[in-house]
Formats: structure tokens, sequence, C-alpha cells
């Protein structure tokens, strides 16, 4: 993997990034030696829409369309508040 100071990368951004896009291998960016950054490219999706992506994500514990409290518990309800 190949890695370059910080001010190289301010200088020559745009032409990393095309390298990154046609190489597919990751940049590491160091500032005072130490790796602060990682420009790779995006990971491959199969999906025909990013929401496919969610498929089997998303697990439903209760009723989300019900109120949370009954409705007596409300101040308007109760005849309270005005």
């Amino acid at each position: 993997m190949r890695s370059i100071n910080a001010t190289e990368f301010k200088a020559k951004c745009l032409a990393i990034l095309d390298e990154v896009a046609r190489t597919g291998q990751p940049v590491t960016i160091l500032k005072r030696g130490r790796p602060v950054a990682l420009v790779g490219p995006p990971p491959v999706s199969r999906a025909r829409y990013p929401q496919q992506e969610l498929v089997g994500t998303v697990t439903i514990v209760g009723d989300i369309v019900a109120p949370v409290l009954p409705a007596d518990a409300w101040d308007a309800v109760r005849g309270e508040g005005t």
C-alpha cells in the first residue's frame, strides 16, 4: 500500500483520487509520519438501489404505528391544560 505525506496529498489530491479509482489500491495519508487517513475505492455493491443494501438488517420489535401512551394519559384528552 502506498503512503504519502499530507502536504503531497493536498497538492496532488485529484490525481491521487484518479489513481485510486484506476488501480483500486488504497493510499495512506501521513501527517508527521503517522497515518491519519486512508483513501480507498468505495465498496462494490451488487444492489440496483441503495435501499436494497439494507435488506435483512432491520428488526421490528413492536408496533410502530400505535401511540406510545394510552389516550387518557394526554392532558388534552382529560380536559386539563385548557
